[in-house]
């Protein structure tokens, strides 16, 4: 009987230390519109959290948890040059509570929410802190309501749209923090290499007078897909170029694609299996259930604009002409699909899978200069063939128009 109950009890026993929640890596993302901080744990966190003023801070209590280092060791991920946070703190509030104290650098708002277990990743928890200042919704209804005063003081005249002298570029460098998109056999992750193809584009384009580039990501960090649109739209962008570099099951799989959007359904079922992993993005990164973006509910009206789809086939095919004089193509022609990224219903976007990270030889090609250079250089002269073909840049200087 003794030794029954003693093996109950050991029983009991490792199964509380095999089912306790514990920290497994602290990540800290910052961002021009906002900083991330992602707690990855082995199960969900519960957690209280409260705002404080004098001085402002974000006060978060991780029930269930212990600190250790993976939780110490976000204190020390903090950069000086973060735009919203000052100082983390991090100590065992009671034994059964580990508390994180964020020092703001001025009035910020949060954002708290856990994400489920998705490849490469655990249970998040994820921390998002933007500035007061930066509440988009606020800032459109103050921008009305001065209008309307200064309607009241001064007649309303009338000025002719001034034409656009630059066609603005959107460069789009796929997946950032959280999400690393395709990783290769030798360790490459996707977002870094598009990131260094993107801005090797953007340089040529800001040395050519007739165009100006615009990144959508300048760094690492995570951007959801609605968003980027949002982006490309803010600055009245006439081009939307997406950059990506791909994994596919089958390591012999090669080649470089470009894509647009579909209306009524992919064109073949690789243009699908590409589109859904792209789509999957806002899962990898963390996306809370509310997120929306006011503005961006306005203009997405209409999706099936066919004319900005069939301006987007011919900007395809400009591109994919230049790229094959560098890299092989996986189709000789433009693929479509659903790509979320690009929905804009009024900017000729494109979707480019520069190469495969799966692929081991391809792999090697992406991480040189070289071939990086050869990329952009024929994604520019793809891109400025389209525009000297005599499409329509409707856009213009008033970002109110």
């Amino acid at each position: 009987m003794k030794h029954c109950i003693l093996f109950i009890l050991l029983l009991i026993s490792s199964f509380n230390s095999f089912s306790a929640n514990e920290v497994k890596e602290t990540r800290l993302w910052p961002a021009p519109d906002y900083t991330r901080i992602t707690i990855e744990s082995s199960a969900k966190i519960n957690n209280d959290q409260m705002m404080l003023k004098n001085p402002e801070r974000i006060v978060i209590d991780l029930k269930g948890i212990s600190v250790n280092k993976a939780l110490k060791d976000l204190s020390s991920k903090l950069k000086q040059n973060d735009p919203n946070i000052l100082n983390i703190r991090v100590g065992q509030f009671t034994p059964k509570v580990s508390r994180i104290v964020i020092d703001l650098k001025k009035s910020a708002r949060v954002k708290i929410f856990s994400l489920p277990p998705v490849a490469p990743y655990k249970d998040r928890l994820v921390i998002d802190v933007y500035p007061a200042s930066n509440d988009k919704l606020s800032n459109l209804l103050n921008k009305i309501e001065k209008k309307q005063i200064e309607q009241k003081k001064t007649p309303v005249i009338k000025e002719k749209p001034k034409k656009k002298k630059q066609v603005v570029v959107a460069i789009d460098a796929g997946h950032g923090g959280e999400d690393p998109g395709a990783i290769g056999k030798y360790g490459t992750k996707e977002k870094k290499i598009v990131l260094q193809i993107a801005k090797k584009l953007s340089k040529l384009i800001n040395a050519d007078p007739k165009m100006k580039a615009y990144l959508v990501r300048d760094s690492d960090y995570f951007i959801p897909l609605k968003k980027r649109v949002s982006k490309a739209r803010k600055v009245k962008a006439d081009i939307f170029i997406s950059i990506h570099a791909d994994a596919f099951r089958k390591r012999n799989v090669s080649g470089s694609s470009v894509f647009a959007l579909s209306e009524k359904g992919a064109t073949s079922a690789f243009a699908k299996f590409i589109a859904n992993k792209e789509n999957e993005a806002d899962l990898i990164g963390g996306v809370s259930i509310d997120d929306k973006d006011p503005l961006l509910a306005k203009t997405l009206l209409d999706l099936s604009q066919s004319a900005t789809i069939n301006d987007s086939l011919k900007l395809a095919n400009f591109v994919l002409k230049e790229i094959k004089k560098v890299n092989n193509l996986h189709k000789k022609y433009p693929e479509q699909a659903g790509f979320a990224v690009l929905k804009a219903p009024d900017i000729p976007s494109i979707l480019i899978e520069a190469a495969f990270l799966s692929n081991p030889q391809e792999e090697k090609q992406l991480k040189t200069a070289k071939f990086q250079n050869k990329l952009a250089k024929a994604i520019y002269l793809g891109t400025k063939e389209y525009i000297k073909s005599g499409v329509s840049i409707a856009s213009t200087n008033d970002p109110d128009n």
